[in-house]
């Protein structure tokens, strides 16, 4: 935005609220039309101007001649040539009521002191106001300051976690997946034998095991540390949850299991551990032979039952994409689902065209965006309803 520009929106906002405080009901929406139009005619222009006002701002007739006035004396602050007034209604200005304010009606001014025995109460447009909560789960990680995401840091804490089920062996009473012959039969003695009622039975649902794999490489720092705070939390509520353990591991240029590490309660005691415990971080990138070391070393461990595996990376890697696209394949053969988390996805025009995620790409199952909130939230909910999904999300 130009200084003329930034100037020019100054005043079309500060003629916007002298209309406010005079009576005149001006939404949000008209002010970003008249703005709009100012684009459209020569702002020197008296007359254009005063209609493209007048047009944009006002919708009711009374309040014409207040309008009026109100773009006299801001024409004249303006210190340009003077209005013509054969186009300012010379009628008197009609003496103002006292009236209640309307539904949905912005920018009234408040009785007087001294007429209501109180003092004024503040005036406040709800309509130009916003969340701070909102801007923060929008906002990238690597671009937010300290207080920020200490912020950020505990609306994790905040979010509703909806574990992924499998459906087990075995079964319950309840439900309409089979006949439950058994329990019919005994509920039928009570009658003679007669079948009065037949029960029915479901498979028992469990919670899925969650294996992450985060990247804390050097062009992951950023992120890094934001994405351990989601890990610990989504541990903590798994665990409460009925999931057993949430496996997680880092990876740079070696493989750091940190599972237990991140059980503990006070999270900056589990960072400060993983800190001391993960020797490769900020360093390179070698993602497929850490994953052939997870695959051979602990894949059978905590893969079992039906596991989701989230990988967490930018997919910058400097080892051999024939050997990621080999151990990537085994890992999607090995899991329930296998998904690729990248903080790059949600910056604009990114296509991922590295050669690490040209090799991995097709053994994914789901692409997707980790770099605010926002993207968090999604991926908690992607969770949850993951046996209702079915192919690539990007």
């Amino acid at each position: 935005m130009t200084a003329p520009t930034a100037q020019l929106l100054s005043q079309v906002v500060g003629f916007v609220r002298s209309l406010r405080r005079e009576g005149i009901v001006v939404t949000p929406g008209q002010t970003a039309t008249f703005a709009r139009a100012l684009g459209e005619i020569s702002i020197f222009d008296p007359v254009a101007f005063y209609h493209a006002a007048l047009c944009s701002l006002v919708t009711r007739r009374e309040d014409q001649a207040r309008f009026a006035e109100v773009f006299r004396q801001f024409w004249q602050n303006l210190g340009l040539e003077r209005f013509p007034g054969e186009l300012l209604q010379q009628t008197p200005l009609p003496p103002r009521k006292e009236q209640k304010a309307r539904p949905g009606e912005v920018g009234r001014e408040p009785r007087s002191a001294g007429e209501s025995g109180a003092p004024p109460l503040p005036v406040v447009d709800r309509a130009l106001t916003f969340s701070e909560t909102e801007v923060l789960r929008q906002k990238r990680f690597d671009q937010m300051s300290e207080k920020e995401l200490e912020a950020a840091r505990k609306l994790l804490y905040e979010f509703v976690w909806n574990p992924p089920e499998r459906r087990t062996r075995r079964m319950k009473p309840g439900g309409k997946e089979e006949l439950d012959l058994r329990r019919s039969f005994r509920r039928s003695l009570k009658h003679q034998g007669e079948f009065l009622k037949l029960e029915e039975r479901a498979r028992k649902p469990k919670p899925r095991p969650i294996v992450a794999l985060a990247d804390v490489s050097g062009s992951m720092e950023r992120y890094a540390r934001m994405l351990l705070h989601f890990l610990h939390a989504f541990s903590l509520q798994q665990s409460r949850q009925g999931v057993r353990q949430v496996e997680t591991f880092t990876f740079g240029t070696r493989l750091t299991r940190i599972t237990r590490t991140l059980k503990k309660r006070s999270v900056d005691a589990a960072l400060a551990e993983v800190g001391q415990q993960v020797k490769d971080w900020s360093g390179g990138t070698r993602i497929g032979a850490c994953l052939h070391t997870f695959n051979h070393t602990w894949a059978k461990r905590v893969l079992g039952r039906g596991a989701i595996v989230l990988v967490i990376s930018d997919g910058w890697d400097q080892g051999e994409p024939e050997l990621l696209a080999f151990e990537m394949e085994r890992l999607q053969k090995s899991c329930h689902r296998l998904i690729w988390l990248n903080p790059l996805v949600g910056t604009p025009g990114y296509q991922p065209l590295t050669r690490g995620l040209v090799a991995a790409m097709p053994f994914m199952d789901d692409f997707l965006p980790i770099h605010n909130l926002s993207s968090l939230e999604m991926l908690v909910e992607a969770l949850g309803r993951l046996e209702r999904r079915s192919g690539i999300v990007h």
